[in-house]
């Protein structure tokens, strides 16, 4: 029996390992496709890809015959600098898609991602490693650098109030800086805050998704901004999870979704209701009603009873450079915007200090997207969720 046992427990690391290295082939194939010019320089290709394969095949033959304690313990070291090299070279390989979206010179970038591709086909995990580190690095400090040189427009008025309505464009001077906001009020006795999503139910993967320009068209809407954070289809780690969304939301058909999920319970979440809008720290702390207009929960809130909510949470994204997203409202009036070239700390302190009472960061990076008689920003990726201002 404890033959049999250690036999069983020897095929199934031997199938865990091989699952693994195809991953791996997977997404270098996947990414091959995506920067083709530079992988196939490198002569990154099928027939070399088929050799490691062939490679790894004749190994785990080799392997069979030999000693299963000691197989079992090459087997553990082997499957687990596959698992940690997978996993920083998926994270390294989003981090090239989201400096992508901030500028369209990546050729260094992409020929140092395809070179490490190599090394993880080869099996060369040690050195892949090594180089993982050093690309994301760079990619930080390039970052770093295209944010450092961004500069207001110089026709851009300064303005520290928001406006009573419609789209403005203005520079406001915080205690953290001077900042671009481009920014959308509406009044609430005369307009209607719905919550717009591709599906009408529950999605896990494969969502829907839809733009912003589209929404806007859908619903009739004269204004409208990206959601919620979602898990983008081009990112490796959201393959089985492609365009879906884990927060509550209440569409314009009085669907909600994700009622079920308890995980993000204590995200806050914004409820307009009529002429008023409602902010509460944690979305459990609203029921199902659906008498409502809308409801969309997300994170983290940034301005409460007309004080600084976040002060920043060590999360990297959230401190690094972009353009931040919000959903806000002052008594009756309802805002929509984008304060640029802004970590979600910095944000927060720019709305305080135009006065606005209540906000909630939404989604940003590729997703940012902003509508007003046009795109303002954007138009980003399709979206599952959009929150929009239509006449009542």
């Amino acid at each position: 029996m404890r033959s049999f046992f250690k036999k069983f427990r020897l095929i199934i690391n031997i199938i865990f390992f091989v699952i693994l290295s195809l991953t791996i082939f997977l997404v270098a194939f996947f990414y091959y496709k995506k920067t083709s010019s530079q992988i196939n320089s490198l002569n990154f290709d099928k027939n070399k890809v088929d050799e490691t394969l062939k490679k790894i095949n004749n190994e785990l033959k080799n392997l069979k015959p030999q000693d299963q304690y000691k197989i079992n313990k090459e087997l553990e070291s082997k499957v687990k600098s596959i698992e940690t090299t997978y996993t920083k070279a998926v994270s390294a390989y989003e981090k090239l898609l989201d400096l992508k979206i901030v500028t369209k010179k990546t050729e260094k970038f992409d020929s140092a991602f395809a070179s490490i591709l190599t090394l993880l086909s080869e099996r060369n995990y040690s050195s892949a490693e090594a180089d993982l580190l050093t690309f994301e690095k760079e990619i930080v400090t390039e970052k770093q650098k295209i944010f450092a040189s961004f500069q207001i427009p110089v026709n851009v008025p300064e303005n520290n109030t928001p406006p009573g309505s419609g789209y403005s464009s203005q520079v406001v001077k915080s205690d953290v800086g001077d900042f671009l906001v481009g920014i959308i009020a509406a009044d609430l006795n005369s307009t209607r805050v719905i919550v717009d999503t591709a599906s009408d139910s529950d999605c896990r993967n494969d969502c829907p998704v839809l733009s912003l320009g589209d929404y806007v068209s859908r619903s009739g809407a004269f204004a409208g901004i990206n959601g919620s954070y979602f898990c983008p289809a081009d990112y490796p780690s959201c393959s089985d999870k492609k365009n879906s969304f884990d927060t509550l939301a209440m569409n314009k058909n009085k669907k909600y979704l994700n009622s079920d999920n308890n995980v993000y319970s204590t995200v806050p979440a914004v409820i307009f209701s009529g002429n008023s809008a409602r902010f509460v720290g944690q979305s459990l702390e609203w029921g199902r009603d659906t008498g409502v207009d809308a409801v969309l929960a997300m994170q983290p809130l940034l301005v409460s009873g007309g004080n600084i909510a976040f002060n920043g949470d060590g999360e990297p994204k959230r401190g690094s450079k972009g353009n931040r997203s919000f959903v806000g409202a002052s008594g009756s009036t309802a805002y929509i915007g984008i304060v640029f070239n802004a970590t979600v700390a910095e944000a927060a302190h720019v709305l305080d200090t135009m006065g606005i009472q209540n906000a909630l960061n939404l989604d940003s990076g590729g997703s940012t997207a902003l509508w007003s008689g046009g795109y303002k920003a954007g138009p980003g990726r399709n979206l599952p969720n959009v929150l929009l201002f239509v006449r009542k």
